[in-house]
């Protein structure tokens, strides 16, 4: 059994580069924005448990890319924007039908 492992970006807007600064594994992208890299092996969404650790791997470094602003510890309606849009990007980047069934699920739950 090979093991690939795989690359992935996740993008932040304008959203997340206003209180940028904090995400040590973070680069910064020639037009501005802000990326993370998710590494994973393939091999990972071939079950739940597998999928659900690299959904929450995903939410974290749009965590990262989308950051609330160090003022306050709400995390406002553009920094949940900026994460929506970072998570989906990643779960259509990935094109893996269990973790696109798994974001759904999570986006109907919290929307």
């Amino acid at each position: 059994m090979t093991r690939i492992a795989t690359s992935m970006l996740l993008i932040g807007g304008l959203a997340g580069l206003a209180a940028a600064g904090a995400a040590g594994a973070a680069t910064m992208l020639a037009d501005g924005r802000e990326a993370v890299v998710v590494r994973f092996h393939s091999d990972a969404l071939a079950t739940e448990s597998g999928t659900r650790a690299l959904y929450r791997q995903l939410a974290r470094a749009a965590e990262h890319v989308c950051p609330m602003a160090s003022n306050t510890r709400l995390v406002n309606e553009r920094v949940q924007e900026c994460r929506a849009k970072a998570l989906t990007a990643a779960v259509n980047k990935i094109h893996n039908q269990r973790l696109a069934e798994l974001h759904a699920a999570a986006t109907s739950k919290s929307g």
